[in-house]
């Protein structure tokens, strides 16, 4: 009866049209209702307690930085570097799509300001060279998964932070699995576009390769010097943000040139409604957490999975099912946050490491963003490219299917993210 009047309370806010937020709300109110505990001091110390964290200080700072970095020149001059190495073979520009779409993922985290980025940029050229646009924008769409995978990430903070695990650790663990996604969208393009009459533009010289190299050399040293920071123990992955923003400021004022100081305010206010949306969100949802716990919820759902307990490799399939399942109808930040308090004591009841579940749980929930009907992604490049919901969909099923594919690939065989987690953590 619990579990009903929650999910209930929170689908019935959502199908009214609340907004995710005060429907996390509007179901922790009614949890409170249910179990005899309502008091609105309780109510409020949650809500401000929810977004009273440290580490969470990393979302407004990787969001800000992913704003400069797009207004700033970073992007286009990685994109540029990118299509210098591999535009000029057979569908090239899917190619420097997923190339350029992994690098940025380690500058933003951000799948919405990939996907923008990446949209603006390379959809108009993809087409004027002959591609379908339906299929091109699907590659963009699930390029932009890769975002919230690749450190550094908003997903894995707010995930850390929801589950008390090392942000820093998630952020190793997941190097790997998020090239692996960028792998599976490469060999789908390569099998897609076998068929495909594209003339590829001429090669470029190896001058031209390393004038676009030494263009965005300051671009590419972003994610080095986060990386490196984090391994040696220089910086925390809240600092890190820190480092990312006052980096990508500088270079975009003082070394590109193309940020001025007038367009500081548009930069910071943009990136001010995307974070307060964000944390709103996550200090919401801190409401249903707490009752979840209150509730013993956990240990009711254990009981449903109690066949799969056991079996580590079953119970992972029947919890990446269960996530699948929520993804289509629910964004990635309130998914997180819903299911992290729920779920995690399962995982640790079964003993399974709470990192690389983190990394493939994240995986799900990034893949969620391009699957119908609400895929925020999804309507992102539609709204970006011009291209109906439509046929986005239908140009993204073929590269959903490989990334899902990768992510039980991982759940069927572990060590794909343990084993460098190792290696990167030590």
């Amino acid at each position: 009866m619990t579990i009903f009047v929650f999910v209930g309370s929170l689908l019935l806010a959502m199908a009214m049209g609340i907004p995710i937020a005060f429907s996390l709300l509007a179901s922790g109110v009614a949890l409170m209702w249910h179990l005899d505990l309502f008091d609105a001091q309780i109510l409020a110390q949650n809500v401000i307690g929810g977004a009273d964290s440290f580490p969470l200080l990393a979302v407004p700072f990787f969001m800000l930085a992913g704003e400069i970095m797009n207004v700033g020149g970073l992007s286009k001059r990685i994109v540029d570097f990118a299509l210098a190495v591999v535009g000029h073979v057979k569908g090239g520009l899917g190619y420097v799509t997923i190339m350029a779409g992994c690098l940025l993922s380690a500058l933003s985290g951000s799948a919405v300001a990939d996907a923008a980025a990446l949209t603006a940029l390379l959809l108009p050229m993809m087409v004027k060279a002959g591609h379908d646009k339906a299929r091109a924008g699907g590659l963009i769409a699930a390029t932009g998964v890769i975002g919230p995978v690749i450190p550094p990430s908003i997903g894995l903070v707010i995930f850390g932070v929801a589950a008390n695990v090392s942000i820093s650790k998630l952020f190793l663990a997941a190097i790997v699995p998020g090239l692996l996604i960028g792998g599976a969208l490469w060999i789908t393009w390569a099998w897609l576009v076998r068929r495909e009459k594209i003339v590829p533009p001429p090669r470029k010289s190896g001058a031209e390769i390393f004038s676009a190299f030494r263009k965005a050399l300051w671009a590419l040293m972003l994610p080095v010097i986060i990386l490196v920071g984090l391994r040696m123990g220089v910086f925390t992955p809240t600092e890190a943000a820190v480092v990312a923003a006052a980096y990508a400021l500088f270079v975009s004022i003082v070394v590109y040139r193309e940020l001025s100081w007038k367009d500081l305010y548009a930069v910071f206010v943009g990136a001010a409604k995307t974070s307060a949306i964000v944390m709103f969100l996550i200090a919401a949802a801190m409401v249903s957490a707490w009752l979840i716990t209150v509730a013993d919820l956990p240990s009711k759902v254990v009981g449903l999975l109690q066949p799969f307990m056991g079996n580590q490799i079953l119970l992972m399939i029947a919890i990446m099912v269960l996530v699948m399942v929520v993804g289509t109808a629910m964004d990635m930040t309130p998914t997180i946050l819903i299911l992290t308090p729920v779920l995690m004591p399962i995982v640790k009841a079964a003993g399974i490491d709470p990192v690389y579940f983190g990394v493939l749980f994240i995986i799900n929930n990034s893949i969620g963003l391009v699957t119908p009907p609400v895929g925020t992604v999804l309507n992102v490049v539609a709204g970006v490219g011009k291209i109906s919901m439509d046929d986005v969909t239908r140009g993204v099923v073929p590269f959903m299917i490989a990334e899902f594919a990768v992510m039980f690939l991982m759940v069927l065989f572990p060590w794909l993210v343990t084993g460098p987690a190792r290696l990167f953590h030590g």
